[in-house]
């Protein structure tokens, strides 16, 4: 049960210590190398044709917007 004491009030001092130092800085956190957009990557997977299952929601979301744009013709004001 100590340990869990002991650890537990570490993890607060770690937490208050970071506040103190956002509070000083007026910094937001961020990540430290930016990601696949730092090396030019435009998304996650190089794939040249999407998969089944990418192409599925695309055609998914395609009907969805027929449907919208269909409605907001309909649609009475």
């Amino acid at each position: 049960m100590s340990t869990f004491i002991l650890a537990f009030v570490f993890f607060i001092v770690v937490v208050g210590a970071m506040s103190v130092g956002y509070w000083v800085q007026k910094k937001t956190i961020s990540g430290s190398c930016g990601g696949l957009g730092a090396l030019g990557i435009a998304k996650a997977c190089d794939c040249p044709e999407p998969c089944d299952r990418k192409k599925a929601r695309m055609e998914r979301e395609e009907a969805r917007q027929e449907k919208l744009k269909e409605w907001q013709k309909n649609q009475i004001i």
